[in-house]
Formats: C-alpha cells, structure tokens, sequence
C-alpha cells in the first residue's frame, strides 16, 4: 500500500484540496492480490488504488466516457499467433504503475486513500 500510495503522490495524482460541500466526491478501495510465480509460489503481494466509478453521474462527474486501456485475450493471442511463425523473441513485461499522462477537462473530487489520509 505505501509503494502504492506513493507513485500516486510522485506521479501528481491529485492534488489536496478543502472539500466542497457542493462536491460530487467519488470513493475508492484498495484492491489486494497475491502476484505468483510460474512454479506456484508466492511472488509479493500487489495493492492498488481504485475509484468507485459506479458512483459516478453522468454530467456530474463526468461528461462524456471514461476509459481503461486494456490488452484483450484475442489481441494477446493473435499477437503469438503471428510471433510463433516467424520466430520473434516474446517478453512478458509487469507494469507496476499505469498512468494517464493527460489533463481532464472536467474537475473530479474523490476521497483520499483509506489509512493514508492527510488531515
């Protein structure tokens, strides 16, 4: 959690602002997962950071879609359809931390991170 919490602050998540009484403020958890190795045996423990984006308005929080890049099974296994034929090295790569590294246009409010507030 705290490896967690602090790419947020380096990476400039967020920044700490007085709560509006106005505010739509959107909650988070903390996801938990246990990262293994190919043999079976535990590798380290992963904890990651989340919105609760089923508490979110549409023209409230947001207005137009919100959006997560991920690599689709299908993707994945056309990819080593075409590197198996034509003798590519494969690498897997573990991403730590994913960022989006662009400004919203629209102000979102949510509450800071459970055991790491800051008063």
């Amino acid at each position: 959690m705290e490896e967690e919490h602090r790419a947020l602050l380096q990476n400039s998540t967020w920044g700490l602002v007085p709560r509006s009484p106005r505010a739509n403020v959107v909650s988070g958890k903390w996801i938990f997962k246990h990262k293994f190795q190919a043999d079976g045996s535990l590798e380290n423990y992963k904890a990651r950071w989340v919105l609760r984006g089923f508490s979110q308005r549409p023209g409230v929080v947001y207005f137009d879609e919100t959006f997560s890049p991920v690599a689709k099974p299908a993707t994945v296994r056309t990819m080593l359809s075409l590197a198996l034929p034509r003798q590519w090295p494969i690498r897997q790569l573990d991403m730590k931390n994913a960022f989006l590294h662009g400004t919203l246009s629209e102000t979102v409010y949510s509450a800071q991170p459970f055991g790491f507030e800051d008063p």
